[in-house]
């Protein structure tokens, strides 16, 4: 069980009193006046601890040399013929005190005294004390040793200088016995020279202009704010960076993460740790990290549209600068899957539209010439012409239809057929196709699939000698969906660019497949597939997208 003494308690409450000083002085000054306090305070520190080893140093120093100096006085006094003749005598007092003046005169002590070897003292420089007993304590001069040591003389901590008085056979007679006070504090510190105090007081000043000056370059630096308005600062940052919905990344000219707030955290897929690491070391998608790491040249971009795995993401990346310094960037972006899909539905309805404008301009000539045959009378031939163009429509629906049983790509394979027969391409579904009808949702993100890998071959199809764009489908396995064209292909180093990086409304995407081909790649991860590109066996590329078989059959 501890125990607690009062001294304990003392301490304690000396500590607490110390600490809630402290703290009063600290309270309601500014940054820069704290850290001069606490300089102070340190210079303090410093300054009673080379005191306190200065007075130790002079205290021991004390000790050694005017202890044997009492030993010295104590010896001389000991061997003075009156004092060994006399020291029994009922008036040694008043016999011996002219010796035992002499002594302490000669030696500078305090005290000399003869004492019994019982303690009473029978001689002193101070006659008060003639009669008195002393406890001789640790002292060994009543063994016939010589002896100094500390002792505690009315009350007086006093080093004392004690020597036995031995008869002719060695038995101690008495004990003749000089002591000095030791110095003050005050009186050990002047005794180690004015040098020291001149040491201390430069200290103390260089102390205080050096702690002034800290404190001035702490207040340029924190631009005058305070504790509080720095740490207000510093909450309401955190807060704001991660309560908005944008993503913001910032990293230094070392490519090294600096910021990273909840959305960036979430839309880039990343770990909260990863403050501090490379940002091409976290999981980034690379698309992704080169936007990102190309802000060293210092070029800022507007908006990019960058299609990862998972998402559509639109990012804006500009440069962050201090006082005048590049320090680094800062990129935001924002969720634009949900845009892109409209975006891909906007563009299925504007395909539709233009393959009925198609046929509207198709159907248009063709009565105008049904016209001109029945003004001139000529029955016949519009009879063979009908049949001609029935015919024809009946071959396009029919060699879509008795392979594709889903209406909704049925449709669409059809109209795309007339629109691309517009521009001067042929749209061919490959003989071995089949696919049987599905669910309304995965119609629609097949239908988004189709419809752009078929915009896409038909554009870059146009002009092309025997311009040919041939459709394979199969749900036998999962769902494939095979696209190829007749155009210049895909070079082998962009085959995965063409997917990663879209930009709305421009048309300097590497081989013109903008958003559409993002959002191919975007569907096709949605339902757990891949999309490969490759060369066609007659030239032009070859697309090829397959889906798992439990997202078809779901």
């Amino acid at each position: 069980m501890t125990q607690v003494t009062d001294t304990d308690t003392k301490e304690v409450v000396v500590i607490k009193n110390t600490r809630s000083a402290l703290v009063g002085l600290l309270r309601g000054r500014s940054l820069a006046g704290q850290f001069l306090v606490f300089q102070l305070v340190v210079v303090a520190v410093v300054l009673v601890a080379v005191a306190a080893v200065s007075v130790a140093q002079s205290t021991s120093e004390f000790r050694q040399v005017r202890g044997q100096r009492m030993i010295a006085v104590a010896e001389n006094m000991a061997a003075t013929p009156i004092v060994r003749d006399r020291y029994a005598d009922p008036f040694a007092g008043s016999t011996l005190a002219p010796d035992v003046d002499r002594a302490v005169a000669l030696s500078g002590a305090t005290l000399a005294e003869i004492v019994g070897p019982d303690g009473t003292v029978r001689a002193s420089s101070d006659p008060s004390r003639i009669g008195a007993r002393v406890d001789l304590g640790p002292s060994r001069a009543d063994e016939g040793r010589a002896w100094f040591g500390d002792a505690d003389i009315d009350g007086k901590h006093s080093l004392v200088g004690q020597v036995p008085i031995l008869s002719t056979n060695g038995d101690v007679l008495a004990i003749a016995s000089v002591s000095e006070m030791y110095p003050s504090v005050w009186a050990l510190l002047s005794g180690a020279g004015e040098g020291l105090l001149v040491y201390l007081g430069l200290g103390a000043a260089l102390g205080l202009v050096a702690s002034w000056l800290l404190s001035r370059r702490i207040k340029r630096h924190t631009r005058g704010l305070e504790i509080a308005d720095i740490a207000s600062l510093a909450d309401h940052r955190e807060a704001l960076l991660h309560s908005i919905r944008e993503g913001v990344i910032a990293v230094n000219t070392d490519g090294e993460i600096t910021l990273l707030n909840d959305s960036a955290q979430d839309l880039l897929g990343v770990p909260g740790d990863a403050v501090g690491r490379r940002v091409d070391s976290v999981g980034i998608d690379a698309a992704v990290v080169s936007l990102i790491l190309s802000g060293a040249s210092g070029h800022d971009d507007g908006d990019n549209v960058i299609a990862t795995r998972t998402r559509v993401l639109a990012l804006s990346r500009r440069a962050a600068t201090s006082q005048g310094r590049r320090i680094g960037t800062v990129t935001t972006m924002r969720d634009s899957t949900e845009l892109a899909a409209l975006q891909g539905q906007l563009s299925s309805h504007k395909s539709v539209t233009d393959t009925l404008r198609a046929q509207t301009h198709e159907f248009a000539n063709q009565l105008h010439t049904i016209s001109g045959l029945v003004q001139l009378g000529e029955y016949e031939a519009v009879r063979d012409l009908v049949g001609t163009l029935t015919r024809r429509r009946a071959e396009i629906s029919d060699a879509v239809t008795q392979h594709i049983s889903d209406p909704a790509v049925a449709a669409l394979l059809i109209a795309k057929t007339s629109l691309a027969a517009e521009s001067g391409v042929a749209l061919h579904l490959d003989p071995a196709s089949h696919l049987a009808a599905l669910e309304p949702a995965l119609a629609t993100d097949v239908i988004t699939l189709l419809g752009n890998l078929i915009d896409n071959a038909v554009d870059v199809s146009v002009g092309a000698p025997d311009a040919c764009v041939t459709i394979g489908i199969d749900d036998r396995d999962g769902l494939t969906i095979s696209v190829l064209d007749t155009g210049p292909g895909v070079p082998e180093h962009l085959r995965e660019a063409i997917f990663a990086r879209g930009v709305t409304s421009k048309s300097d995407v590497p081989g013109g497949r903008g958003i559409g081909l993002a959002l191919v790649r975007l569907v096709t991860a949605q339902h757990g597939g891949t999309i490969e590109v490759s060369d066609g066996p007659g030239g032009g590329a070859r697309f090829l997208v397959q889906l798992r078989k439990g997202t078809v059959d779901a």
